[in-house]
């Protein structure tokens, strides 16, 4: 493989091979789930069930190689619900149909305004803080949390609208409500021991989607704008954080049951919005089908951030082939240094507790995949 510098080892997130932090929730966690819900055992219960599992998880985690683990969202139901329903003024309610991917339809629930958004604590943090515990010093310990752009995107859904616009005729005030209780949340999480966050974003996926553009320009929303809005309060929540802690994100395309959302679109609408935001050490970014486009959006991304390709699929088991993995990865060094490069999964194998259709053996393969062919490159 062309390079243009010697390829070097990373000692930062992100790392050569990564996850972006999701796993399958096993058959235990699952079952205690299902008995929480049914009353038949107390929440404490459920969350002991939770930590257990976890412990195996960051083992597993540490066999496979991985330099970053997570505690794989098993606390979680949603990949960002859980987080908007732990801020203040929020709450979980049911709507008439879920979100909508292709052949499929997720569960229908979202997360709604009662009041003024604000934070004075957060489940997550104590989260993080076991999880932290558990995994010792020879790992980074990584917390995902959803953008603030993507909780400003759940509220302008057409279910939510008339109880965000009620609380906020103003809409600047809610832009400043939420980057303010997002900032309050990472500091938090900080102070837990938190130094590498990874922030997780389906609105860029869904405004370079052909069919989701459409229906906003019907709908007269002037799609650069509202790019431009998600953008800036993005900016504003990672602006101004403490040196030494790494925030990336990732950009997702849908990620259910192993289905997608929308038709497919190139990087390119956005591109320059998008990896124009500062403070992001580096962009997760989906391009395991054709349907996230060519590398040349990736021209605009600065000196001093890392492109963690996802050119692996987190939505089945079977492996891809070396040889067609590092052709691709040779297109990308057309537009940016082999080490500015990183290897991952598209995406989490379970962005809902459901989890795609894959196994756990398969899942962990799949991992040893990409660390084998990052050893390769990366030497």
């Amino acid at each position: 493989m062309s390079t243009q510098t010697k390829p070097t080892k990373r000692t930062v997130t992100p790392f050569r091979y990564d996850i972006v932090g999701s796993f399958l929730r096993p058959q235990a966690l699952k079952e205690a789930r299902a008995q929480f819900q049914n009353g038949e055992i107390t929440a404490e219960q459920l969350s002991e069930v939770e930590s257990a599992e976890i412990i195996k998880l960051v083992q597993k985690q540490k066999e496979v190689g991985l330099q970053a683990v997570t505690d794989g969202e098993f606390r979680r139901s949603w990949w960002h619900l859980d987080f908007f329903w732990g801020l203040d003024g929020v709450e979980r309610t049911i709507v008439d149909q879920g979100y909508q991917f292709n052949g499929a339809q997720s569960r229908p629930e979202t997360a709604r305004l009662t009041g003024k958004v604000g934070y004075s604590s957060h489940p997550f943090v104590s989260h993080y803080a076991f999880l932290k515990e558990v995994a010792g010093e020879d790992v980074v310990v990584r917390q995902s949390i959803p953008a603030a752009a993507q909780f400003l995107f759940e509220l302008d859904r057409a279910e939510n609208q008339e109880s965000t616009q009620a609380i906020y005729p103003n809409r600047e005030e809610l832009v400043t409500d939420i980057a303010k209780a997002y900032k309050a949340a990472i500091l938090a999480l900080y102070e837990a021991g938190c130094r590498s966050l990874q922030i997780d974003d389906c609105t860029w996926g869904a405004l370079c989607d052909e069919q989701f553009m459409a229906f906003m320009k019907q709908a007269g929303v002037n799609v650069a704008e509202y790019a431009n809005e998600f953008a800036r309060l993005n900016e504003e929540v990672v602006s101004g954080l403490p040196d030494d802690l790494v925030v990336t994100t990732h950009v997702c395309r849908g990620n259910y049951v192993s289905t997608y959302a929308g038709v497919g679109g190139g990087y390119e609408p956005i591109a320059q919005t998008l990896l124009g935001i500062d403070n992001y050490s580096g962009y997760y970014l989906e391009f395991d089908t054709e349907r996230a486009g060519d590398f040349k959006p990736l021209r605009f991304l600065k000196d001093n951030q890392q492109v963690v390709l996802g050119l692996f699929s987190s939505k089945f088991g079977e492996l891809e082939n070396k040889e067609d993995i590092l052709k691709r990865i040779e297109e990308a060094t057309q537009y940016v240094d082999l080490n500015r490069i990183c290897l991952s999964p598209q995406c989490g194998f379970a962005s809902t507790e459901e989890g795609n259709h894959l196994t756990e053996e398969q899942q962990w393969r799949k991992l040893a995949f990409i660390k084998e062919i990052a050893e390769e490159i990366w030497k």
